[in-house]
């Protein structure tokens, strides 16, 4: 079928230790980001799995087989977005956590200020995200 993308080329040398450590970071900045709400997840593991295509077929196919990780790249590759209650938890979670740590910190103004605007930044990156129909 000539409308099916061509696979990606495995990367050899240099390029595929430096694919496989941005993969990693990657890996590791959107897990992070499923327990802090200011990372948004769907990004990170996208690019992750972007590098891991090309350096790592199969960390890539296990990316897609975890079960809290996957799902979410699933979403994307098949239908181009994210769940409407992906969303809204996305969402949810920001603002509680975001207004607790807020609430009880003992931080400056500054830094409060710092807070709500990485936090501005990121529920905004959650909404511009598709939103797919089940």
């Amino acid at each position: 079928n000539s409308s099916m993308p061509e696979p990606a080329a495995i990367a050899t040398g240099p390029r595929k230790a430096l694919y496989l450590t941005l993969g990693g970071l990657f890996v590791t900045l959107g897990a992070v980001g499923v327990l802090l709400p200011v990372l948004p997840t769907t990004p990170f593991l996208l690019l992750a799995s972007y590098f891991l295509i090309r350096s790592s077929p199969r960390l890539n196919a296990m990316l897609y087989r975890s079960h809290v990780l996957g799902p979410l790249l699933q979403d994307w590759k098949e239908r181009g977005g994210i769940k409407r209650h992906t969303k809204i938890a996305a969402i949810l979670l920001v603002l509680v956590t975001v207004g607790l740590t807020l609430y009880w910190s003992p931080e400056s103004m500054p830094i409060r200020i710092g807070i709500i605007v990485l936090t501005s930044v990121g529920i905004g990156v959650i909404l511009r995200l598709p939103v797919i129909n089940r």
